[in-house]
């Protein structure tokens, strides 16, 4: 805080929690604790960096005035976190009637022959705060909210349940489709079984007529073969 003959300001170092592209606040307390009417002007070395409101104004007696001063977002950051702007405070005892709008830059030079206080000001960058770290709530004993190691095993067997099963449905699907495959295949063979023997007995028939109702010896051999041939397959 600094008490000058006509205004207590503070802070003197405005500080800034810098944070890239992004526009970041800080106010500035007047106060004037005289009988008079004072005005103020309030200037930087970084007039296109900053956004003062108001930049100028008049405090009455026994009261303060809240400044806002805004720094524009910044594309880069700034060496080190240092900062070189500057700012200054002007006040000067003015009349009771004056408006802001009246107030001019000669008022605060020493040629208006008005006493000038003035007050430097210093920026500070600071490190943006940081969010509070997440707590896990406690339960209303007071344990932890992590599960027991029992409570994880169960967790764990009844997620396992279903997964196996699954697992022993699939199975079970799979040896149905093999038995209806394996039936099916049975069928045609009884099928082709069936077609054949009726092929055999007309060949039979055609031979017998063709040789008086004798077989030739070849013929029969074929015949028998076959025929053992049809019977161990059908074991099997």
């Amino acid at each position: 805080m600094s008490s000058s003959d006509l205004l207590e300001i503070e802070p003197l170092e405005l500080k800034f929690p810098f944070e890239l592209r992004k526009q970041i606040s800080c106010s500035l307390l007047l106060t004037n604790k005289s009988d008079d009417h004072i005005a103020f002007k309030v200037k930087t070395t970084s007039p296109k960096k900053y956004c003062v409101r108001p930049n100028t104004g008049v405090v009455l007696p026994r009261s303060t005035c809240d400044v806002i001063i805004t720094m524009q977002a910044q594309k880069e950051m700034p060496a080190d976190m240092q900062c070189k702007d500057k700012f200054l405070v002007q006040s000067v005892v003015s009349d009771p009637g004056i408006a802001a709008k009246d107030i001019t830059q000669e008022m605060f030079t020493k040629e208006s022959g008005n006493k000038v206080d003035e007050v430097k000001l210093r920026v500070l960058y600071v490190a943006p705060p940081q969010p509070p770290s997440p707590v896990p709530e406690e339960s209303e004993e007071g344990s932890s909210p992590r599960a027991s190691e029992g409570e994880t095993k169960s967790l764990s067997r009844y997620t396992t349940l279903p997964r196996a099963r699954m697992e022993s449905e699939d199975s079970s699907s799979e040896v149905a489709l093999m038995i209806s495959r394996l039936s099916e295949e049975r069928n045609v063979a009884i099928q082709q079984n069936k077609d054949l023997r009726q092929e055999l007995e007309t060949l039979k028939r055609e031979v017998g007529k063709k040789q008086g109702g004798s077989f030739s010896l070849i013929v029969v051999i074929f015949v028998a073969l076959l025929g053992i041939l049809l019977g161990y397959f059908f074991k099997k």
